[in-house]
């Protein structure tokens, strides 16, 4: 009976826990997450891929809170669970590449963040293939880290590369499409005004 209690408060913690993440409210749900990654821990090991799921949305929360420090730690934890379940190709080892570059990035961390997005771009190429929407996002974030850094002209091919890719995959219109040549327009304004 105690286990069949334990299973029921498992669900309930990962339903509210959605239900926050639906409603954009990540940030409430750090003391859920708490107890989700106690009850995996105990449940699967620390080192299950299941409990290093719930590391990755807990950092999220942290994320959401400008805790990045507890976030960082955390997604690096899930990195490396990731890569010994999945192995350093995976495409969703790349995933948590990203994640954890965005993290680095966000702290003002770029030399920590570079190689990330570059690891993250080479294993989406090749696991996903040049033309695949993640590999364009890997190419955009990629090139919002540089012009974060001012590199203008690292930055201007990996926009194009990725609004040519998102053009192909959702149309000229798509949001994704909008945003990526926004940026990259903005981000030539910014060089022409500098210059």
């Amino acid at each position: 009976m105690a286990m069949m209690a334990g299973v029921a408060r498992a669900e309930s913690l990962e339903e509210q826990v959605a239900r926050l993440a639906d409603e954009d409210k990540l940030s409430e749900a750090e003391q859920p997450l708490k107890q989700m990654l106690v009850s995996r821990e105990k449940t699967l090991g620390p080192d299950h891929p299941k409990t290093a799921d719930v590391r990755f949305m807990l950092a999220m929360a942290y994320g959401a809170q400008n805790k990045f420090a507890e976030a960082e730690a955390l997604m690096e934890r899930a990195l490396a669970i990731r890569e010994k379940a999945l192995g350093p190709d995976h495409p969703e080892t790349a995933s948590d590449l990203n994640n954890l570059a965005f993290f680095y990035k966000a702290q003002g961390k770029y030399a920590e963040s570079e190689p990330l997005y570059k690891r993250a771009l080479a294993i989406r190429e090749k696991a996903l293939g040049p033309d695949h929407p993640e590999t364009s996002m890997s190419l955009y974030n990629l090139a919002m880290l540089y012009t974060a850094q001012g590199k203008h002209a690292e930055a201007d091919p990996l926009f194009k590369r990725a609004i040519a890719i998102s053009e192909k995959v959702f149309g000229p219109d798509h949001p994704i499409t909008v945003a990526a040549r926004d940026n990259l327009n903005a981000m030539r304004e910014a060089k022409a005004k500098a210059e």
